[in-house]
């Protein structure tokens, strides 16, 4: 990997006092190895020590969030279908980003070699030790999938899928949440931070980590889950929904350490079984523990899933930097809990 401190300079220089998302795409100006850390440098804003009692509108940047997204849904990476060169860079991407906020490999490597799946791929898992003697037995796993579907048939000449919201944006997310944890380390449970491959060929890279954890008797607590959290839900007094919403309590602890209401109930996800299509469910299956997908999708808000349209300029990066802030005190509340508190019902 080349040097970066280059990089950590210019992202400085362009990350203080960012109030709006350029129009030059950054994968124009950061691109290679130069591009694997764009998205892992902290903005301007001061930090306190304890998330639950700081502002934390200031954590997670416009120019953070833009850097990371821009190139994993840039064209260079050609839809990071599985097995591809594109979802390769993908990974090399993530795993800089995990480097650079502390979060170390979980297995030997960062990379997790699927043996469910007919080319080769990757889940990239890293792990921050929770700060407890007792506590950090019990795992926490945050979960994303980095894969899309590639190329399409061709609309108006544009063959890429960039699956920018389809999950660039909840990769994005679960790589802010890394180099917050990683910077502060205010968990005291461990956390596991996983990006999974082949979610789009059936869940295979989830299901395969699900299995290899499982058959290592891994302590899991709970699962949480970010899928196409890019957009805004229209006309509803909260801010994200919560796939399985009614099968545990995770709605009431996440509002409850949010200390507003920004977990619901979107009665399309049950009717469209949305728990049972994204990566939680494999570790339902396994662990038998509360594994859960938080999204914003809501049947009326996107019109390019699946579709050469689901590009950067779709989303809304304001609305992604506050899903990011809002879920700190949520995630740290979970990891630092004296109890279980999240249950099946």
């Amino acid at each position: 990997m080349k040097p970066i401190l280059f990089l950590f300079s210019f992202l400085l220089i362009i990350s203080c006092g960012a109030s709006k998302v350029s129009n030059t795409p950054i994968s124009d100006t950061i691109s290679g190895a130069e591009g694997l850390s764009a998205g892992v440098v902290q903005g301007d804003e001061n930090l306190e020590a304890t998330a639950i009692k700081a502002d934390l509108k200031g954590f997670s940047t416009l120019s953070a969030v833009a850097l990371s997204m821009e190139f994993l849904a840039s064209d260079e990476l050609q839809g990071r279908d599985s097995g591809s060169e594109g979802i390769a860079k993908a990974a090399d991407f993530i795993q800089a980003a995990f480097e650079t906020s502390g979060i170390a490999p979980y297995f030997e490597s960062y990379r997790d070699t699927l043996t469910n799946f007919d080319q080769p791929a990757f889940n990239v898992v890293g792990v921050l030790e929770g700060s407890d003697a007792e506590l950090k037995k019990e795992f926490i796993i945050i979960g994303a999938h980095y894969d899309h579907i590639g190329l399409i048939a061709p609309e108006n000449g544009d063959a890429i899928a960039n699956g920018a919201n389809d999950n660039a944006s909840g990769t994005t997310t679960v790589l802010e949440l890394a180099k917050y944890f990683g910077m502060e380390k205010t968990n005291k449970r461990s956390i596991i931070f996983a990006l999974f491959t082949a979610e789009e060929k059936g869940l295979m890279g989830s299901k395969h980590l699900a299995k290899k954890l499982k058959e290592d008797d891994l302590n899991l607590y709970v699962m949480l889950n970010f899928e196409m959290v890019g957009v805004p839900m229209v006309d509803k007094d909260y801010l994200l929904y919560l796939t399985g919403y009614e099968l545990s309590n995770l709605a009431e602890i996440s509002n409850g350490y949010a200390k507003e209401k920004i977990v619901g109930f979107l009665p399309k996800a049950k009717e469209f079984n949305l728990f049972q299509r994204s990566d939680n469910y494999p570790f339902h299956e396994m662990f038998n523990v509360p594994s859960q997908t938080y999204c914003t999708f809501d049947f009326t808000n996107f019109d390019h899933y699946h579709k050469v349209g689901d590009e950067n300029e779709e989303l809304d990066y304001e609305h992604m930097v506050a899903v990011i802030n809002k879920m700190i005190p949520v995630v740290e509340g979970i990891a630092n809990a004296a109890v279980k508190e999240i249950e099946y019902k």
